[in-house]
C-alpha cells in the first residue's frame, strides 16, 4: 500500500462507526472484475467532538487516551491506522490527517459518525484537525506520533509557573504606617504554558505573575532584587507605585548572581503594576516579568468574601499556537505585536485547570485584575455577572463606576472590580476582544449554592461548558 490511498480514505470517510467496527475488513478500491481489496486496521482510535475549558475539541472515547483532550495519537510506522469520530455537540465536525491525505466527510447532529484510515508510511509528528473554517483556531487539532518509543509528555519537567490567584496577602486593617521588607528574585525557568508545551519564563519569584503586594499608604518599603546566579539576562524592577528614578529601575539593573536594593515611600493609594524595566523592555515582560502591588488607603479596603489576583500578559512565540514541545521566543513577532498566546496568570490553563476560583451564593467577589502586556489592551468581561463596582483604572480614592459590563486595562495599567454573586454555575473570565480566548485566554469562577428562580430560571438543561 502507497502513500496515496485516496480511494481508501474515501470509503473509509463514509463508513458509520457502527459499520466500521462489525465490518473491520472493507473495500479499498475496485478494479475491473477484480475482487475488491480489503484492510484490516492495525491501530484504532475513537475520538468525540465537545466543548471544553470554552473551546471546540476532540476528547478520546476509549483505551489509554479516554477522557483525554486532543489526545496524542501514538502508531508505528507502516500502520494501518483508523479514526473513527462520534459528534458529540451537535455541530458539524470532520476530522484530516493532512499529511496523509485523509479527510473525512461531515457529521452534523449528537451521535453521527464517521471515520478516516491511511497507512502511517511516514515517521514524525503529524497533525489531525477539523477542517471546518475557524475550528483549528477554535481548538480542534492534536498530534500523531508516527514511529519511535512514545516520549515522556514535553511538561513533564516544567516548573508550574501560574500564579495562585487566591494569593493575595492579608488586608492592612486599621494599623498604622510600618516599615516592610519586599524580597524579589529574578529567574528564568522552563515552565509549563499549556498541555505539551513548554517555553522559558523571566518571572518574580518563580511565577507569572510575580508576587502580590501588599501595602498601606504612608508605609516605607525596602526592595531587596536578586537576579539568580543561572540567569543569563539583566533584570530589574520597576514600580508603578513608586515615586523615583525609573520607579526603582534606575538602581535594580542586576547581572546574574547581583543583588540590588532601593527604599521607598507608598505615598498614593491604589493598585500598581510591576515589571522588568531592562532594554528590550517588552521582552522581558512579555517573557513574564509583571505583577500587582496594591497601596491600601488609611484603614484598608472594605471587608470582602472572596479575592483573587488576575494578570494578562501575551507571548510571542516562533511557532504557532498550538504547537508541543519547548517553544522560543520570536522578536519579530514581538515588535510585530503579533502575539500567538494571551494569557490569564502565566500560562493557558491557570484559571481553569492549574487553580480553581471558587465563592458561594450571596458572597462578595473581588479581583485585582491588572495588565502586563507589553501590548494589548484588555476588555475585561465575566460572563453571566455585571460588575457592581469598578474602581476604573484602579483609583481606590475616586468613587467606583457601578452597574458595569466590561471594563477596559491598559497595559501597564489595573482595575478593581467587585459584584456579588447571587446564582450557581461556571462563570467565566475573558476579555471581550474574544478571538484572543481561541489564544488561551479563559478563566472560570466556579459558584456554588442554592439557586433562586427569582434571579435566573432555566426552560431547559444547562450546559456546562458555557
Amino acid at each position: 500500500m502507497t502513500r496515496k490511498l485516496t480511494a481508501l480514505h474515501k470509503a473509509a470517510a463514509v463508513l458509520l462507526l457502527g459499520a466500521a467496527t462489525l465490518q473491520p475488513g472493507f473495500a479499498a478500491e475496485h478494479t475491473g472484475d477484480k475482487s475488491p481489496a480489503t484492510y484490516t486496521p492495525d491501530v484504532t482510535y475513537t475520538l468525540r467532538t465537545d466543548i471544553a475549558d470554552g473551546k471546540l475539541v476532540f476528547i478520546g472515547q476509549k483505551g489509554e487516551i479516554k477522557d483525554q483532550i486532543n489526545p496524542q495519537l501514538n502508531v508505528a510506522k507502516g500502520d494501518v491506522v483508523q479514526i473513527n469520530l462520534v459528534n458529540g455537540d451537535g455541530a458539524v465536525h470532520d476530522i484530516a490527517v493532512p499529511q496523509f491525505g485523509a479527510d473525512s466527510d461531515n457529521i452534523g447532529g449528537k451521535g453521527a459518525s464517521t471515520a478516516i484510515v491511511f497507512r502511517a508510511d511516514e515517521n514524525g509528528e503529524f497533525k489531525y484537525i477539523c477542517t471546518l473554517p475557524g475550528h483549528v483556531a477554535a481548538g480542534m487539532i492534536g498530534k500523531i506520533v508516527v514511529g519511535g518509543a512514545v516520549a515522556k509528555a514535553p511538561d513533564s519537567g516544567a516548573a508550574e509557573i501560574a500564579k495562585d490567584p487566591t494569593e493575595v496577602g492579608e488586608p492592612v486593617g486599621e494599623r498604622g504606617p510600618e516599615h516592610l521588607t519586599v524580597d524579589l528574585e529574578t529567574t528564568e525557568v522552563v515552565g509549563k504554558l499549556a498541555d505539551g508545551t513548554t517555553y522559558k519564563y523571566w518571572t518574580f519569584n518563580d511565577t507569572v505573575p510575580g508576587p502580590f503586594l501588599r501595602v498601606r499608604v504612608g508605609d516605607t518599603v525596602t526592595v531587596n532584587m536578586a537576579n539568580a546566579e543561572d540567569s543569563q539576562m539583566i533584570h530589574s524592577v520597576d514600580f508603578h507605585a513608586v515615586t523615583g528614578p525609573g520607579g526603582g529601575a534606575a538602581v535594580t539593573q542586576a547581572a546574574p548572581g547581583q543583588s540590588k536594593s532601593f527604599t521607598f515611600k507608598a505615598m498614593n493609594p491604589g493598585l500598581y503594576v510591576y515589571h522588568c524595566a531592562t532594554p528590550m523592555v517588552a521582552q522581558h515582560i512579555s517573557n513574564g516579568m509583571y505583577g500587582l502591588i496594591l497601596v491600601e488607603p488609611e484603614g484598608g479596603l472594605p471587608a470582602v468574601d472572596k479575592e483573587f489576583y488576575v494578570m494578562q500578559g501575551e507571548l510571542y512565540t516562533s511557532e504557532e499556537h498550538g504547537a508541543t514541545g519547548k517553544l522560543e521566543a520570536s522578536l519579530d513577532k514581538l515588535v510585530d505585536e503579533d502575539a500567538e498566546y494571551f494569557v490569564f496568570n502565566g500560562s493557558t490553563g491557570a484559571l481553569t485547570k492549574t487553580h480553581r476560583m471558587e465563592a458561594r451564593v450571596g458572597e462578595t467577589v473581588r479581583i485585582y485584575m491588572g495588565v502586563g502586556g507589553p501590548n494589548a489592551t484588555s476588555s475585561f468581561h465575566v460572563i453571566g455577572e455585571i460588575f457592581d463596582r469598578v474602581y476604573d483604572q484602579a483609583s481606590l480614592t475616586s468613587p467606583p463606576l457601578t452597574n458595569v459590563q466590561t471594563t477596559t486595562v491598559a497595559p501597564g495599567g489595573a482595575t478593581m472590580v467587585e459584584f456579588q454573586v447571587d446564582y450557581p454555575g461556571k462563570y467565566i473570565l475573558v476579555d471581550h476582544a474574544l478571538s484572543r480566548l481561541e489564544k488561551g485566554l479563559v478563566g472560570f469562577l466556579h459558584v456554588t449554592g442554592e439557586e433562586d428562580d427569582a434571579v435566573f430560571q432555566a426552560h431547559g438543561e444547562i450546559d456546562p461548558n458555557h
